[in-house]
């Protein structure tokens, strides 16, 4: 049944989801990769899609930007549509020492100055994790098509402008973390919470206090080979 926020009918979202944070980009995805696609929701111009991949339904969701947004569409994808596999494929400010432009990393956990982990888990630190079926599936797609992937910690912030932010990027990479954005660890969290599975997958599109950034085709071409993973991995999941 339509939610506040989604508007599709009973059975219209699959239960593997592809999680962008741009509604546009959601439209672009349902349309390059999935055949078959329809748009089954588009409150507040937030687009949802449903298709095929080589015979597998998938959905496109457009989540926002931000833990708070997308927890809203993550919360009512999981409670009321059954969505059991989800899957953020979005972009990420590269951090780590020799973390590069157009890189594919997968997110084997997310750290986080957010607050919403500690509401769910008693006010103590959670562990925000990808599921690990998930991240072998996507490591050995990656290993298959020859594409070169990280593995390792990202840190979801909760502002994008933020204030002493050369000392905060500082204590990230002292901590290893290879990369930020701005969702992974509220879809982690939401996802131990509903016994549900849960991966990121972030291509490189900028590195953080270096001036250097992805061109338009660079996007379209490397987030092209995200997308084939994360699909990928969805097909070899299923065992």
């Amino acid at each position: 049944m339509p939610t506040p926020h989604i508007s599709a009918a009973d059975g219209e979202f699959a239960e593997a989801v592809l999680l962008p944070g741009d509604p546009r980009r959601a439209e672009y995805i349902a349309e390059t990769f999935l055949t078959g696609a329809r748009r089954v929701t588009a409150v507040r111009n937030m687009w949802g899609f449903t298709g095929e991949h080589d015979g597998l339904p998938v959905s496109v969701m457009g989540t926002g930007m931000g833990i708070p947004s997308a927890s809203i569409y993550l919360s009512e994808l999981i409670e009321v549509y059954g969505a059991r596999r989800l899957i953020r494929v979005g972009s990420c400010g590269g951090i780590g020492p020799g973390v590069g432009l157009r890189e594919v990393i997968l997110a084997t956990g997310a750290s986080t100055d957010s607050m919403v982990n500690r509401r769910r888990y008693g006010g103590m630190d959670f562990a925000a994790v990808a599921d690990f079926g998930l991240v072998r599936a996507a490591v050995e797609e990656a290993e298959a098509r020859g594409t070169a992937v990280r593995t390792g910690v990202i840190h979801s912030g909760d502002l994008f402008y933020l204030p002493n932010a050369d000392a905060h990027t500082e204590t990230l990479v002292d901590m290893g973390v290879l990369a930020v954005e701005m969702e992974a660890a509220g879809l982690y969290g939401l996802a131990a919470q509903h016994g549900v599975r849960a991966l990121a997958v972030v291509t490189v599109s900028d590195l953080v206090g270096r001036d250097r950034s992805m061109t338009p085709e660079d996007r379209e071409r490397t987030f092209g080979d995200m997308m084939e993973i994360a699909l990928g991995a969805l097909h070899r999941d299923r065992g």
